[in-house]
């Protein structure tokens, strides 16, 4: 790529700093960074905002407004463990903000196979590399997060961290982000690993890193949705409860193929038997 070209990347990461931290925080604390650091401030500020916003709302809406109606009263979650999966989010979060940042470099340098806009590739070579991407990211994140359990150094000194949270009451939707720093790092490392095999938009790129916060919110919240082929929170609540299944992300497809998948609906079966 020619300097011109990635210029385009520059322009819009400096417009998106200046969107967030222009809205969010005096100009004094931010303008006199280097670009880097300004980068990686705008991530940290979105994503604290983003992981108390899904959250908060989210705990709001299912265990008080919808009070026992998706989840029964014994298996609400106590504001203590909800307040230490807050301080273990809140002590990784400038950690897990460095992943994106560093990504948004290796892009802005030409490093990566991203391109800026849409019309470059066309809409048909967009979905396709898109999708390929998804793939990728899904079968990375199933082994990443799989041998976090079958290494037991891993497990111990960095995934136990986040499986303290193994029953229902003490699951919630501010457990999704509550990893030790390197763990969280490691399991969206497969979204930076896919930019250099895979021609992905770099909007889409940042997009779904983000959506990444609110679906681990979701999934955390033990409400079943029942939306097949969905890794919805009825699959990763039985992965807090055995340790040994439903490694998956946003799809159980990589569980069904592999052998790890137990569905909810023959869990519930299998209970009342």
């Amino acid at each position: 790529m020619d300097e011109k070209y990635l210029q385009l990347f520059v322009d819009e990461t400096s417009l998106t700093n200046q969107l967030v931290l222009g809205a969010l925080l005096p100009e004094k604390i931010w303008t006199p960074l280097p670009h880097f650091f300004q980068t990686w401030l705008r991530n940290y500020t979105a994503g604290t905002l983003v992981y108390f916003i899904t959250s908060f709302l989210w705990s709001f809406y299912v265990y008080f407004y919808k009070y026992n109606v998706y989840v029964p009263k014994d298996a609400i979650p106590s504001r203590k463990a909800m307040g230490l999966q807050i301080y273990v989010a809140m002590k990784a979060m400038p950690w897990y903000c460095l992943l994106p940042t560093i990504s948004e470099y290796m892009v802005e340098n030409g490093w990566t196979r991203c391109f800026s806009r849409i019309s470059d590739v066309g809409w048909f070579s967009y979905a396709l590399n898109l999708g390929f991407y998804l793939i990728l990211v899904e079968f990375g994140i199933y082994w990443m997060h799989r041998e976090l359990h079958d290494i037991k150094p891993l497990y111990k000194y960095l995934h136990a961290t986040h499986h303290i949270y193994n029953k229902q009451n003490t699951l919630s939707p501010f457990a999704g982000l509550a990893f030790h720093p390197v763990d969280g790092i490691l399991q969206a490392v497969p979204h930076v690993i896919a930019l250099f095999l895979v021609p992905t938009h770099f909007t889409t790129h940042i997009g779904l890193l983000f959506i990444e916060a609110i679906w681990t919110a979701n999934i955390h919240d033990c409400v079943d949705g029942k939306i097949w082929p969905v890794m919805g929170a009825g699959y990763h609540t039985i992965h807090h409860t055995t340790y040994r299944h439903n490694y998956g992300h946003y799809t159980v497809w990589m569980d069904w193929m592999f052998g790890t998948l137990r569905d909810p609906l023959e869990d519930e079966e299998t209970k009342k038997m």
